[in-house]
């Protein structure tokens, strides 16, 4: 018997809705799913403004879920399950997607359930072309996160190691913003880098050689600035892009190295790559040169699910029911988790 999953996604600057439904066997399937992003209404502020992003999630979330239900050909009543992020992100933001989705459920008298944003991202290969088998090490990178568990299954993680500091999407956005990059910094700050020379600026790589699994990247984004400084009064464009090649050639050493000694630590032959960092080109190209020496296969999410999306939150509700690790209730008093890290989560046994 199938379960059809309604997955709203509102924690930052992306208002995403996705249909999925479960399968007696196997992953479950991606019937639709639609995205609006407030890059360009955010734009003008050099980043995300928390009370606006969420007055455009309440304006996007409810055309959105009617474009997935028709694009889907289901109609409201089918659904059985309402999921939305219950955390981490923006307060605001959340609360948004979390009171849409248990008054839906109110109205139609489904069961909801909160998802962690993290779980969402690390399961969101699994609705790739390739997707992953348990067990594997994961790097989570993102505007907010950096960290490398190993994962043995639906709700069984364990970290290994994250940021102390910034994580390797901020470290990305705000040397962009040193080098007088638009918004968003990470995207751009790597468009510019293809024509740079990555050994040009000597940066430092954190915690490359600490012995632990952890990173560390402000120290890199100071020493972006000692540089940016010099540019002062006389910028050169083939200046910058040689700064940003080598600052994304510093993020991404770091990361790639990083990975492969969890890899090693762990003894597993398999590293899935998820959040919107996995979608950079450099990192991938670099993971899979490293890894197909070391005979390791490489997952990723479909680029157009490595930002946030509501097929990710779907995905993690439908595989956290198929588990059995935790059920949609009827309770529709709901709060959210600005800060919840993923150890928190009810995990399998």
């Amino acid at each position: 018997m199938s379960t059809l999953v309604l997955g709203i996604e509102s924690s930052c600057d992306e208002t995403g809705v996705a249909l999925v439904r479960t399968r007696e066997h196997g992953v479950p399937e991606l019937l639709a799913h639609a995205l609006h992003t407030q890059v360009a209404m955010h734009a003008d502020y050099g980043g995300v403004v928390p009370e606006l992003a969420s007055r455009d999630h309440i304006r996007r979330v409810i055309p959105l879920a009617n474009h997935v239900l028709a694009q889907a050909g289901q109609a409201l009543a089918a659904i059985d399950v309402i999921a939305y992020t219950r955390g981490p992100g923006l307060a605001g933001a959340l609360l948004v997607g979390a009171g849409v989705a248990c008054a839906l459920g109110a109205a139609l008298g489904k069961p909801v359930l909160g998802v962690h944003h993290l779980e969402g991202h690390l399961l969101s290969p699994f609705l790739s072309a390739d997707p992953p088998e348990f067990p594997f090490v994961a790097l989570l990178v993102s505007g907010g996160h950096t960290q490398l568990m190993r994962v043995d299954g639906v709700g069984r993680y364990q970290l290994l190691g994250e940021t102390i500091d910034d994580a390797a999407g901020e470290a990305f956005d705000k040397s962009a913003k040193l080098l007088g990059l638009g918004y968003p910094g990470g995207p751009a700050l790597a468009r510019l880098a293809e024509f740079g020379d990555d050994t040009a600026y000597k940066l430092p790589r954190p915690l490359l050689h600490s012995g632990n699994l952890d990173f560390s990247f402000a120290g890199l984004k100071t020493a972006v600035l000692t540089q940016a400084k010099k540019f002062e009064g006389a910028p050169c464009e083939q200046m910058r892009a040689d700064l940003a090649a080598s600052t994304q050639a510093a993020i991404v050493e770091v990361l790639v190295k990083k990975s492969l000694a969890a890899l090693k630590a762990t003894g597993l032959k398999r590293l899935v790559v998820a959040g919107g960092v996995g979608a950079n080109a450099r990192l991938r190209a670099a993971l899979n040169a490293a890894c197909a020496q070391r005979g390791v296969r490489v997952h990723y999410p479909e680029l157009h699910l490595c930002t946030d999306n509501g097929a990710m939150i779907a995905l993690a509700a439908a595989m956290r029911v198929q588990a059995g690790i935790e059920a949609p209730n009827t309770d529709y008093a709901f709060d959210v988790k600005p800060r919840w890290p993923l150890d928190m989560l009810p995990l399998a046994a």
